[in-house]
């Protein structure tokens, strides 16, 4: 199979998996007990039975669950998320001016999972069984097992509060402003931990792996410098497992957003997300939702299509 047709294979795929998502999104919350006019009402007792028909009515809540869902993704398919029903707000502006917020946490918190990673990996299997893999080998276990809010929390208290070097307060400047570097590097420093610790441990595991194989042997018996060895024919091969499970640890990322944007106070999505549960902004949490199942499958996809790439024979599995 070409490649050209294994990423459209793939890219098709996407179809009816966002529609699987979609419909757990909006059964989900349509399961849980109350609604926004129940909430609303609820806060306001002078609301008479009419009225709140009448608001039942105006948002589409008046109908069968499935005729709502038709509805609903009937707009959703147009880029039309509803409006925040206690402001009138279009769900769709929201979402889209917290986002970028959340796409530069989550790039720097990988990029920083990267670059720590990948050299501490390599660092860990040529020098194994030696002082420096055991360090390596008890970092990436303390990372994996500390909790994110727990980091952010000390992170703020040590560099913050204490040394003064971060700021604590919400950033107040635009996402382009350089000045924005000092907002990110705590809570991406956050978000990167846990899965810096899991990229060297597999990076490490599949590099001793290659290491012992007899390409390695033949290439440094032709008198390869061993530097051309690791980096030229090692790193390559060894990169395919990393590929797929930096994919993977993308879903734990956007996840993470939601703990650490609340911890460190970052106007992204994972905010949003959490004054939306908060207010029964049901409109906002389920594109919230969507938006997230949505990057989490495209992460997949690009990791499908580069692990491909990387190894021919993934396509005729």
């Amino acid at each position: 199979m070409s490649l050209q047709r294994f990423i459209l294979k793939r890219a098709l795929s996407i179809i009816p998996i966002m529609f699987g998502v979609s419909v757990i999104t909006f059964g989900m919350f349509h399961l849980t007990p109350g609604d926004p006019v129940s909430q609303l009402v609820a806060l306001n007792p002078d609301v008479s039975a009419a009225e709140e028909a009448a608001l039942r009515e105006r948002w589409g809540l008046d109908g069968p669950v499935w005729q709502q869902y038709l509805e609903w993704i009937s707009n959703v398919i147009v880029g039309d998320f509803g409006v925040e029903l206690q402001t009138g707000r279009e769900v769709s502006a929201i979402v889209w001016r917290r986002l970028p917020e959340t796409i530069a946490l989550g790039l720097f918190g990988w990029a920083f999972a990267l670059i720590i990673a990948i050299p501490a990996g390599i660092y860990a299997a040529v020098n194994k069984g030696k002082f420096g893999d055991t360090v390596s080998r008890f970092l990436a276990l303390s990372g994996i097992s500390i909790p994110n809010f727990w980091l952010g929390l000390m992170l703020i208290l040590i560099f913050s509060l204490y040394l003064g070097l971060f700021p604590v307060l919400a950033p107040s400047e635009p996402l382009y402003h350089p000045d924005m570097l000092w907002y990110l590097l705590l809570p991406g420093i956050t978000i990167g931990t846990a899965s810096a610790a899991s990229i060297m441990r597999v990076m490490r595991t599949s590099m001793t792996e290659e290491l012992n194989k007899e390409y390695v042997t033949a290439a440094r018996a032709k008198g390869l410098p061993e530097r051309t060895v690791i980096l030229k024919h090692v790193l390559r091969n060894s990169l395919i497992s990393v590929v797929t499970l930096a994919a993977t640890l993308t879903a734990s990322i956007v996840a993470g957003s939601v703990v650490v944007e609340v911890v460190f106070n970052w106007p992204g999505l994972g905010r949003e997300f959490i004054n939306a549960i908060n207010q029964r902004e049901i409109n906002v949490v389920m594109a919230i939702t969507l938006f997230t199942g949505f990057f989490v499958i495209l992460a997949n996809f690009v990791a499908d299509v580069v692990y491909a790439a990387l190894d021919p024979r993934i396509r005729y599995d």
